[in-house]
């Protein structure tokens, strides 16, 4: 199965930690639309080893900012060009821009996860992040999703804003625990260089919290969502059993997927592909037929490895047998001394032919995948 990711690019206003292709500028909207449903119909044939579109996800950028018609467009342009069993259909939104009318309209559309990105409860963080909406407007706007039927709801929330003590993100945690949705997505604030964060950073206006601080509060995350219920599936991932995001799973696991929009990217299994990230080029290449894009031929070591990356920052873990039977390679044997030292040191548990990361092991996550990378097929 594989999976489709609409890209939006657009937003009402720039978060002053976020790197990824937006717009403000709004008057490109419905040319967008055009060129996304373009799109969709220019790469029907891109995932025929896999065909059956299984999830479609709207990300951005803020996608909540559409109207239903032009939704219902791009929803309408997929079912016409692809094998469509949908097991999942998600929408990023904003809480400022959920209404009662809006979630109706979006239920009608066949839409069952809400991803919210909240970030904070804090009203003077959400100032600094310069994020539209209040504290109020994300528990109305939870409140109003959970009324509305949509079970599976996330919320995105962010930790590591330096603050003299724990306090803020203690409160933050404590509140959406108490909205109980039925999914956690949480990161650490990174600034990243391009920002206005990283800006500050440069200037000094901005100092980012320390290690020490940024594990104590993962450290609390772990303890208190496991306390209310919530299985860690995959690092940054938290989800009442069963109401984990298969999309964002299907990642994880090397499936397929196919981006569409500015600045989207793709994978169909050999090789990986991105789109141009600028509103303007995007509509104009459209509009000439035309979707260029960068292409990086994968080589087998690489999605290996790639597998071994992501694998390992999830509940299911590394499947060894699967890299055996697919590369031809024993990670027991190959990484025999490795996995002794890191299973001694509690870094990580072998389970059967999986190989999973221990509570410990998960803030070096990245570090430890590093150390089992293949060097050769």
């Amino acid at each position: 199965m594989s999976g489709i990711y609409i890209h939006i690019p657009f937003c009402k206003q720039a978060c002053h930690y976020c790197d990824f292709h937006f717009s403000t500028n709004h008057r490109t909207i419905q040319p967008m639309i055009d060129a996304l449903i373009a799109e969709i119909e220019f790469r029907k044939e891109s995932l025929q080893g896999d065909p059956i579109i299984k999830t479609i996800y709207f990300g951005g950028g803020t996608p909540s900012l559409l109207d239903a018609l032009s939704i219902e467009r791009i929803l309408n342009a997929i079912y016409k060009h692809y094998s469509v069993a949908l097991e999942e259909c998600t929408l990023e939104a904003n809480p400022d821009d959920i209404a009662v009318e809006k979630l109706r309209q979006l239920k009608h559309l066949n839409f069952d996860r809400l991803s919210i990105g909240i970030q904070s409860f804090n009203d003077q963080v959400l100032k600094f992040y310069n994020r539209a909406h209040s504290a109020q407007e994300s528990m109305l706007a939870v409140k109003k999703s959970q009324d509305a039927g949509f079970e599976k709801l996330s919320i995105d929330l962010m930790y590591g804003f330096p603050h003299a003590d724990h306090s803020i993100w203690k409160k933050d945690l404590e509140t959406a625990l108490t909205i109980n949705p039925a999914h956690i997505s949480s990161y650490c604030l990174t600034v990243e260089p391009k920002t206005a964060l990283g800006k500050w950073t440069q200037t000094g206006k901005f100092e980012e919290a320390d290690e020490n601080f940024i594990h104590e509060q993962m450290k609390h995350l772990m303890l208190e969502t496991s306390r209310a219920g919530y299985e860690q599936y995959e690092i940054s991932n938290f989800a009442i059993p069963g109401k984990e995001a298969i999309h964002n799973s299907n990642y994880w696991k090397g499936t397929p997927y196919l981006g569409i929009g500015p600045s989207a990217h793709s994978f169909d299994g050999k090789s990986r592909w991105s789109t141009i990230a600028n509103n303007n080029s995007y509509i104009r290449s459209a509009q000439a037929g035309l979707f260029p894009k960068q292409e990086e031929q994968l080589e087998p070591i690489d999605i290996l490895n790639e597998y071994i990356l992501t694998s390992l920052r999830t509940s299911w873990g590394t499947d060894t047998q699967k890299i055996k039977r697919e590369y031809g390679v024993d990670l027991f044997e190959e990484k025999k001394n490795m996995l002794n030292q890191l299973s001694n040191e509690g870094m990580i548990i072998i389970k059967g032919p999986s190989l999973l990361l221990s509570q410990k092991g998960k803030f070096i996550a990245d570090s430890i995948a590093s150390a089992l990378f293949i060097d050769y097929l």
